[in-house]
């Protein structure tokens, strides 16, 4: 399953780059999901939805109009999945992002007008993560740029094939709690994620070969 449209990597570089592996394995107690070697905990997760749920009131936006699937709940832990696959990934390739280059990602968010809080909103995740999502942002493009060997749009089409392969060894594990990625959304299941039994056994044995 591809990232959605706000996931980290769409806002590094216009496009879907990071491939989100959510696979079947059991997670540890406690844990919203498991990525990589990091925790996710159900604290984290409320905390940030909480803040996220504020800042979508504050700012008069609905996640409807923002054209965003599924619950907070779910967009929240799926962008927060999402961005600690995509910080490892660029620790893990040594990419270095100054505190510059971050302030100068936050300019650009923002200077078709808005608050950067707004933002922030239309990508799914708290307003307190902007400045970490702006350095994985810098990072994935530098990434990108990297392995593609370039900046123009067949040197990012190599880049981005890379980065997705190298994405899937982090394996990103949710709390059976939440359901399983939907993989096949449509209008009577729109969400990012899906109940493991809704679609039967047959359904879920799929699901899971395509994302494991």
């Amino acid at each position: 399953m591809k990232s959605i449209r706000m996931a980290v990597a769409a806002a590094a570089a216009g496009a879907s780059l990071v491939a989100l592996t959510a696979c079947s394995a059991p997670v540890e107690a406690g844990a919203a999901a498991v990525v990589g070697n990091e925790r996710i905990s159900a604290g984290d997760l409320k905390r940030n939805v909480k803040e996220y749920d504020a800042a979508l009131t504050k700012t008069g936006l609905t996640t409807q109009a923002l054209g965003i699937p599924g619950s907070t709940t779910e967009v929240v832990l799926y962008q927060l999945a999402n961005i600690a696959q995509a910080e490892q990934l660029v620790r893990k390739a040594k990419v270095n992002v100054t505190d510059a280059e971050v302030d100068q990602a936050i300019g650009a968010a923002t200077q078709q007008g808005g608050s950067f809080e707004q933002y922030m909103v239309s990508q799914g995740m708290a307003p307190s993560n902007g400045r970490r999502f702006m350095r994985v942002s810098v990072g994935l493009q530098k990434l990108m740029a990297q392995y593609g060997g370039g900046t123009d749009q067949a040197a990012q089409q190599r880049g981005s094939e890379r980065i997705q392969k190298e994405a899937a060894a982090i394996k990103i594990t949710y709390s059976p709690r939440y359901g399983v990625v939907n993989a096949q959304r449509s209008q009577t299941s729109p969400g990012l994620f899906a109940d493991a039994g809704r679609f039967g056994k047959a359904a879920t044995q799929n699901a899971t070969q395509q994302q494991g």
